[in-house]
């Protein structure tokens, strides 16, 4: 290596450790501020309306073994939104192997999932898009909700102790309990939420290819006489060849979960599944942007076995994302899809935004003249519909 080339090497080295000690302080200086002064109270025994309460569940675990715990708003018992957060996702021992940190995120650093909740991640979960209360513009501020935080790497379907090799070299465990979370969660929704009569069953990134997967379930056993039950998974995309083995050998999921799995999209395959069981017992309604910058990150990694996303992996994501909407439309052809190309300079990397739902831009950006927020709002009361199916053309 000639010296010039060993200079930009050590410059690469140090810009990445600054990049990754600059990323961890801005993550912790965040968390910091909302433990001392922002941080959702415990769930009393007579909890307010309107307000955002956490609740701590004994039998919950996070990926790496720590506290697990969901969000909870009361407010028209009539109306309840069940959330499935995201988070990433880890499919084997390498991805195992390299969870979220703000100093990996900003290093531009493979990092795969959300292994625990800190106080940092409720700025993810609460008080944004669908669930913002300050402001009057989100449609759905007055409805009940039970936000499914998730930590665990496995679409919320898992049931394993997954020993993995650390970067470092060293053993640890990931709790793949998704599943376990998820029953824990719904006892507590049941419990505060018995009988409402309008349920969306919404998720976004991970939580977008749960919704499939755990909407008839929250149905038959918690939610049967909900007359108007609506679907949203916003941004669901991810093909793998490995989706099988990695529910059932890794994940641990059982056999409903992992037996409807044919193809490398698993959230195709999920809806299949569901819409073969229930049919037009809900509305059906995806939501995605056509160069997803992060999901194309993570499809470059599958297929070029490198974490980074540009204009080339964009593209063959959009080419994936317009096969994708034509198999929902196959599924049924009233299946609502929003498509989007908004962009936030300096964040997406040329590409477009990854996930909308939860996001500022719920309410703010449009498409062709329409907010996700009113085409979700129109969708719940009856009126489903297609907006930026032009992008795709």
């Amino acid at each position: 290596m000639n010296l010039k080339n060993k200079l930009n090497k050590n410059n690469l080295k140090r810009g990445i450790v600054f990049a990754s000690k600059a990323g961890d302080f801005v993550e912790n200086s965040i968390g910091k501020a909302i433990e001392n002064r922002l941080m959702a109270p415990d769930l009393p025994k007579e909890p307010e309306k309107m307000v955002w309460y956490k609740v701590p569940l004994d039998r919950g675990l996070s990926g790496d073994g720590s506290e697990y715990y969901i969000y909870v708003k009361l407010a028209d018992p009539e109306k309840l939104c069940v959330f499935l957060s995201g988070g990433g996702v880890a499919w084997n021992e390498y991805t195992a192997a390299r969870p979220v940190t703000g100093g990996k995120v900003a290093a531009g650093q493979p990092n795969f999932y959300w292994n625990n909740l800190r106080p940092f991640t409720q700025i993810m979960n609460i008080n944004v898009g669908i669930t913002d209360i300050s402001g009057d513009k989100n449609p759905f501020k007055d409805w009940s909700f039970v936000v499914i935080t998730y930590a665990t790497g496995d679409f919320h379907i898992g049931c394993n102790d997954y020993p993995y090799k650390t970067e470092d070299g060293n053993t640890e465990v990931l709790h793949f309990h998704g599943y376990v979370n998820f029953l824990e969660s719904m006892k507590v929704a049941k419990a505060l939420f018995p009988n409402p009569d309008t349920l969306l069953i919404a998720g976004n990134s991970a939580g977008a290819f749960a919704v499939p997967a755990l909407a008839g379930e929250i149905v038959d056993n918690y939610y049967p006489k909900a007359r108007n039950v609506t679907l949203l998974s916003d941004s669901g995309l991810l093909l793998y060849k490995g989706w099988r083995k990695t529910a059932k050998h890794i994940w641990m999921a059982k056999e409903s979960f992992y037996k409807p799995i044919h193809s490398d999209n698993i959230t195709l395959d999920w809806y299949r599944d569901l819409y073969d069981r229930y049919g037009s017992r809900f509305r059906y309604l995806y939501s995605s942007s056509v160069r997803d910058y992060l999901l194309s990150a993570y499809h470059n990694d599958i297929v070029n076995k490198k974490y980074a996303s540009d204009s080339d992996v964009q593209e063959e994501y959009f080419l994936l994302n317009k096969k994708m909407v034509q198999e929902l439309k196959e599924i049924t052809p009233y299946f609502g899809i929003f498509l989007n190309e908004w962009k936030i300079p300096l964040m997406t990397s040329g590409g477009t935004v990854h996930t909308s739902v939860r996001e500022p831009h719920f309410t703010l950006f449009t498409q062709n003249g329409i907010s996700m927020a009113q085409w979700l709002s129109d969708a719940v009361e009856g009126k489903v519909y297609d907006v930026g199916l032009d992008l795709i053309d």
